[in-house]
Formats: structure tokens, C-alpha cells, sequence
């Protein structure tokens, strides 16, 4: 076997995930005991928890691991390695080990007790050499995420290797950590979620007033920033989205007059101009993420800095609070806040709209997002264009929308009264500049708009401009999920199941 060469896989992971700290790189790269490392480091006791244990036949991948029949029992073990006075998690290892290859006192001890790998091999007096073959970043999950307590979207590293005692693979293990742990750098990870973005209420202005948003966030898709100061501006990334982060850094480092700058890091994102908001959740992210390490600042304070908010305030409150939301919109006319018509993005300088009403959605309420693989939503001078081409929207829209809202929408929230509240939702998608955004959508988008209102969603709408395509229910969501991937055939595309988040972004300081 070729040796594992792990200074360059270390260099390579650097450049997906950021700078990796002397301990880290330790860590993945020892070939001794970890829970020893562990202890003489961090000057505690550390102790063995056993999550899971169990006897299960080897898959195609254990049993190529280990050399050994797939099928052939394997004890699959799983554990954390805790200090022992706090119990916090440090470190996360699943094993597999043939039982064909354990002498009985040795598989005693490994199934019995909770006790490292390490020094059961120790007492055994085993002689056995670690080859390590893997070295990666991965996400947490929600079952990881849960043990460390950190983000579900958060990077973890992790590594892989075997026990070899006389010629034979004795035991595969896979040993995984968050990033941001064994480092004495300050770190702020920012978690932030996607929104639905339902409709605009007031694009007519007659009432003095303009805008106004109906929307809500989503568990799924979200971003994750990791920020920690450097004398520079840096940024880790791709693409535009790098480039939105590296553009509210400079504005936010400027607004708060510091001499620092701040080493970024996006971990994970999600496409722009789809309809779910990633411009405002990256910017409001970054920003959060800087103001954390500097000085505090509250949501509104952030928004205004970053540019968003200026026409729908869902995107900054779904950062600030999540759940459903209605805003205010602006003051409009001659002296108003605004004077004409105009998305968010060339809204700057204005404040985020009012928090008119929020409500946590029912936590059985699942939510289908379906976006197909076709050109952007529109955006840029093609969204202002818009807006000055079909604003103002007939008063009547503007009144029948604010009566569906009022009478159906908003009981359907309060009283999880889902049918009222799908029924308000498949009729604001004719009124209003929610019917200008339908009218400019391509065939492929009316066509999965109906296959889903012919299975058991509640309602189903058009988010922003799209061409994301969202639907609420509770059961039979399987198959709406199969209806979205069967009209996006040709295409291609991605459709999901996911939930409403009925909290804001999280924002947590490491270490």
C-alpha cells in the first residue's frame, strides 16, 4: 500500500476549510494513542462514552477495509471521547471490528466497557501499528451536531485509519471533531437560515405607504460564517457569494472604524437569485460574524449597514427571529422614505421595514422546495425594470390581497389550521406584483406549480421572483416531492422536504 502522504492531504484540506492549528493538524495526523494526546495536552482526565454498540454484518465498504467477507460479523461501536469533571464531547469515533479476529477476553473488554481502544490493546499487550488512509472535512448533521452542540452545517474534520496487528486489519476507525475545536484562536460561527419569500403586499402606494413582505424560514438550505480577526481582509469562498462577503466585510470593518481586519471563511452556501434569499442571509451573516468579534451591534443596526431590508424586511427579520412574518414596508411619496418603486437591492440606504406580526409555524407543517435547473431569477437591472414597468398594481389587487391575508392567512397561523392557510396561499400567487412575478415565469414553472396543487400540498406558491417553487402540508408530502421531481425531468433540478424555523440565526463564539 502506497504511504499515506498526510502533510499534503493537511495542505489541502487548509484550503477548503481555513488555517488548521498545530493541535489539529496533530490530530489528524498521529499515528499514537488519541486519548492519551488527548489527556497530556489538555491536562485532564479523558473519559470513554459508548453511544451505540451493536453486532452487524460487514458492508461492501467494512469488508474492504478490513480485508474480511462482506457480511461477516462486526462489532460496530460507536463513542465520545469527554473530559471527564465537564463531559463535554471532544471527540466523535466509530469502529468496526471483525469479532472472526478478537481473542474472547479482548472482545469482552471492547463490548463490555467504556474504555479506549487504546488501552484495551495496552492490557491485551497487543503490538499493532495505526495506517492512516483518510484525512477530510465533513458536515456535522443533525445527530453529530447534537453531541458537540454546534450547527448542523458546521465543518468537521475527520480522519480514518486501521489497526494492523500481525499482518490483519484489526479494527477500522473513523474519528471526527469540529473545526472549531483545539484551537486558542477567537472564532464566531454564524448559522443562518433560507426564507420563503410569499409576496409583496403594496405595489400600488396610493395609501402612502409601499412594499410590505409575507414570508417565512426554513431549516434548509442555510449559510454558515466563520470569521476570526487578522491584521487583513481575507476571504475563503467561491464565486459571487465570495465576493457579497468580502463586500459587507469592507463596509461593516469601515462602519465600526477598526484597524483590524478579519480572516472569513463561507462554509457553506446556497445558490443567489432563486428566490430563497441568499444575498441578505450572507450579508446579514458576514456582518453578524464581524460585529461579534469587534462590537455588538443589533440585527437592524447590521441590516442597514449591509444595504438590506431597503424594500421587504422578511430577509433581515427572518435572520432576526425566524418563523412567519409580515412587515410594514415604507413611508412613500415626496417626503417618504421612498419615492418610487424599487427591489431591495437598489434600495440602499433605506431602512429595514417593520416587524408588523410573527408567529412560530406549526412544527408538523412540512415544506417542500423545488427549484428547477433553468436560468436565474431575475435580478440586477432586469428586477429594477421590473418594477418600474409594472408598478404601480392595481388598488384592487392591493385590497383583496390585504383581505385574504387578514381573514385567512393569518387565522390559518394562529389557529395551525393548515387547509385556511394553504387556501390563502394559492390565492395571493393572482394578485399583485405576485402575479407580475407569475406572469414572467417560463412554461416549466406553471407546469410544476399545477402538478403540485394536484397532490395533497395545502397550498403552493412561487418564491420572490423563483424559480424556486414551494408547497406546504403535512401528509402526503412524498408526493409532492415526487410530483416536483417528475415535472424537472428534462431539466434537472433539486427538490427537498424540509421544515419552517421558527428561530433566527444562531450565532455561537469558539473558543
Amino acid at each position: 500500500m502506497a504511504s499515506f502522504n498526510i502533510a499534503g492531504k493537511l495542505r489541502e484540506l487548509e484550503k477548503d476549510v481555513g488555517t488548521l492549528s498545530p493541535m489539529q493538524k496533530i490530530l489528524l495526523g498521529t499515528d499514537g494513542s488519541v486519548t492519551t494526546l488527548l489527556e497530556n495536552v489538555l491536562g485532564c482526565e479523558v473519559t470513554v462514552q459508548t453511544l451505540s454498540q451493536e453486532v452487524v454484518p460487514a458492508d461492501e465498504r467494512v469488508a474492504a477495509s478490513l480485508g474480511i467477507r462482506a457480511g461477516e460479523a462486526v462489532n460496530h461501536r460507536i463513542v465520545t471521547l469527554n473530559e471527564k469533571e465537564s463531559g463535554k464531547a471532544l471527540l466523535y469515533a466509530a469502529s468496526d471490528t471483525p469479532l472472526s479476529r478478537l481473542d474472547p477476553s479482548f472482545k469482552d473488554d471492547l463490548m463490555r466497557a467504556d474504555i479506549p481502544i487504546g488501552r484495551i490493546m495496552q492490557k491485551h499487550r497487543i503490538e499493532a501499528r495505526r495506517e492512516l488512509d483518510d484525512v477530510r472535512m465533513c458536515r456535522a448533521g443533525t445527530g453529530i451536531s447534537g453531541v458537540f452542540g454546534i450547527f448542523r452545517h458546521e465543518p468537521l474534520l475527520s480522519r480514518r485509519y486501521r489497526i494492523i496487528t500481525r499482518g490483519e486489519p484489526l479494527i477500522a476507525i473513523r474519528e471526527t471533531f469540529p473545526y472549531c475545536n483545539f484551537t486558542d484562536e477567537a472564532r464566531v460561527i454564524v448559522e443562518a437560515p433560507a426564507r420563503i419569500h410569499m409576496t409583496l403586499i403594496d405595489m400600488n402606494g396610493s395609501s402612502g405607504r409601499v412594499d410590505g413582505g409575507i414570508g417565512l424560514s426554513v431549516e434548509d438550505p442555510a449559510v454558515v460564517v466563520e470569521a476570526k480577526k487578522s491584521d487583513g481582509l481575507t476571504v475563503r469562498g467561491e464565486g459571487e457569494s465570495a465576493e457579497r462577503v468580502k463586500k459587507t466585510a469592507e463596509k461593516v470593518l469601515a462602519a465600526l472604524g477598526v484597524r483590524g481586519g478579519a480572516e472569513i471563511t463561507l462554509h457553506r452556501t446556497y445558490p443567489g437569485h432563486i428566490g430563497l434569499g441568499s444575498g441578505t442571509q450572507i450579508a446579514l451573516a458576514t456582518a453578524r460574524a464581524l460585529t461579534a468579534l469587534y462590537r455588538p451591534m443589533d440585527v437592524r443596526e447590521i441590516a442597514a449597514i449591509a444595504g438590506r431590508g431597503g424594500t421587504s424586511g422578511i430577509g433581515t427579520a427572518a435572520f432576526e427571529s425566524g418563523g412567519f412574518i409580515i412587515d410594514g414596508g415604507h413611508s412613500f411619496g415626496p417626503s417618504g422614505e421612498k419615492s418610487d418603486f424599487r427591489p431591495s437591492a437598489a434600495s440602499g440606504g433605506v431602512r429595514p421595514a417593520p416587524v408588523l406580526f410573527r408567529h412560530p409555524v406549526p412544527e408538523n407543517w412540512q415544506i417542500l422546495l423545488a427549484t428547477p435547473a433553468i436560468p436565474e431569477g431575475a435580478n440586477g437591472k432586469a428586477e429594477v425594470d421590473i418594477f418600474r414597468q409594472y408598478c404601480p398594481v392595481p388598488i384592487g389587487d392591493v385590497q383583496a390581497l390585504c383581505h385574504t391575508v387578514l381573514m385567512q392567512m393569518l387565522p390559518g397561523i394562529v389557529e395551525k389550521d393548515l387547509d385556511l392557510f394553504g387556501t390563502a396561499v394559492n390565492a395571493i400567487q393572482g394578485l399583485g406584483f405576485k402575479r407580475v412575478e407569475h406572469s414572467l415565469q417560463p412554461p416549466l414553472i406553471h407546469d410544476l406549480v399545477a402538478a403540485l396543487r394536484a397532490t395533497d400540498a395545502a397550498g403552493v406558491g412561487l418564491s420572490s421572483f423563483g424559480p424556486t417553487v414551494y408547497a406546504i402540508g403535512d401528509t402526503g408530502m412524498q408526493d409532492a416531492l415526487g410530483a416536483a421531481e417528475e415535472a424537472m425531468v428534462e431539466t434537472g433540478g433539486t427538490a427537498f422536504l424540509t421544515r419552517a424555523r421558527n428561530r433566527g440565526a444562531e450565532v455561537r463564539a469558539s473558543p
